[in-house]
């Protein structure tokens, strides 16, 4: 009988402790911080990280100013891929499903170079990174001592990247 009478208790407190519960996470959620966006890395801020690529390039700023074009790079080209292969995901006539999934779903080295033309840069065959991570850097110290030291770090090197790597017609 006195399991019963626990049971009962329990049940009968359980409607209140979970409006608490509810009440609580409202309140929580009420002062919860608004999400933002993905705050935009300035020049500035990307400079002062590639200013130390000489003195310690194996250093924490070093690697995060490589890393940081390198992925800029990497995402450019990625991207451009997909988008290029999803615009040409329609059936082409007499292709068998094997040939369509082929074609869009395992892009080749061409479809890669193809995507890069869309970038509007081409960094052509095997290229050291760090000569491509010294031509950017030089770029962003000079807008960074201009006038556009808090302008966005990824139109400054997306326009580094145009202008030193333009895809020339082969």
């Amino acid at each position: 009988m006195h399991y019963y009478r626990f049971a009962l208790e329990f049940f009968v407190s359980a409607p209140v402790a979970r409006m608490a519960q509810l009440a609580l996470v409202i309140a929580l959620l009420a002062v919860a911080p608004v999400a933002r966006a993905v705050e935009v890395l300035s020049v500035h801020e990307l400079a002062s990280h590639c200013n130390r690529l000489e003195a310690e390039p194996d250093g924490a700023d070093a690697q995060y100013c490589i890393r940081y074009i390198q992925g800029f790079i990497d995402g450019a080209v990625a991207t451009d891929v997909s988008v290029m292969l999803g615009i040409e995901t329609e059936p082409q006539a007499g292709e068998t499903f094997s040939q369509r999934a082929k074609r869009t779903r395992a892009p080749s080295r061409v479809d890669h170079i193809r995507a890069a033309r869309l970038a509007g840069f081409c960094l052509g065959d095997p290229l050291p990174l760090r000569e491509v991570v010294n031509l950017v850097v030089a770029d962003l110290v000079k807008l960074d001592l201009g006038e556009t030291p808090e302008a966005p770090a990824r139109e400054a090197v997306y326009e580094s990247l145009q202008n030193h790597y333009p895809c020339t017609d082969e």
